[in-house]
């Protein structure tokens, strides 16, 4: 199995920062893509950012210029660094993994627990 370990979420007045973790580990061959995912509310969970593991990244338009997704392959490890954060950036973050666990198995994602991003004066 492959477990997920999200950090960094926290309450932070508009303007600030914030720097989420997701750490993977178990039962991992290798990773293709890893991605920080968000749900606010009563609206639907939406892809806030990705990585490959050659290192290309995907972002919203909501968080283009703001936020930067990054990882440490050799730790099995997703940053997402979070800055000008607004109140709209309010939700729930997700981190998910799309790993294998082992050379003849296909890709399956595994998302995490899932940490609170509040931002509020």
């Amino acid at each position: 199995q492959v477990q997920l370990v999200e950090s960094g979420g926290d309450l932070v007045q508009p303007g600030g920062s914030l720097r989420l973790s997701c750490a993977a580990s178990g039962s991992i061959f290798s990773i293709s893509t890893m991605a920080w995912y968000r749900q606010a509310p009563g609206k639907q969970r939406e892809l806030v950012a990705a990585i490959t593991s050659g290192g290309t990244t995907n972002y919203a338009d909501s968080v283009k210029g703001r936020f930067t997704i990054s990882s440490d392959n050799a730790k099995n490890t997703v940053y997402l660094q979070m800055n000008s954060l607004k109140p709209e950036d309010t939700a729930v973050y997700y981190c998910n993994v799309q790993a294998r666990r082992s050379t003849y198995s296909y890709y399956h994602d595994y998302w995490g627990q899932g940490t609170q991003v509040t931002v509020s004066s």
